[in-house]
């Protein structure tokens, strides 16, 4: 978010430097959640109409970042009242709540949604907080 603001700034006063031009441009809408037996969790990222060879998935400790681009569309003859489909360069870090095992991390695509499972790694087991009754007042 710091880098998105620096960003914005530097881009209001004229004074983006060359890296931000090669910045990410737009990044996926994801929802993340943990289910099954055992235990992993799920991140879905909507990517709709993007070459799967574009994108690219990485683990960083708790971090999932994915990354890629989609590409200007330039149709000859067409004149556009409205543009919402954001192009260009695209990044979105997803920060976990839990260690996941990276090696065991699959990945599919399907109907435009990126769909990345990752096992959960070394959860305690839960155990019961016994609850003590204090004394009574007297």
């Amino acid at each position: 978010m710091r880098r998105e603001m620096d960003q914005l700034i530097g881009d209001v006063w004229g004074q983006a430097d060359a890296a931000a031009s090669s910045a990410p441009v737009w990044a996926p809408r994801v929802d993340v959640y943990y289910c099954g037996d055992p235990r992993k969790a799920i991140v879905e990222a909507e990517l709709p109409g993007i070459d799967l060879a574009a994108v690219n998935l990485e683990l960083r400790g708790r971090a999932l970042v994915i990354s890629g681009e989609r590409p200007v569309r330039d149709v000859e003859g067409r004149t556009y009242q409205q543009v919402e489909l954001p192009s260009g360069r695209f990044r979105r870090v997803v920060e976990l709540s839990a260690e996941v095992d990276a090696e065991s991390a699959a990945a599919t695509y399907e109907d435009g949604v990126l769909r990345v499972e990752m096992p959960l790694r070394g959860l305690p087991e839960p155990r019961r907080v016994p609850i003590e009754r204090g004394e009574e007042p007297s």
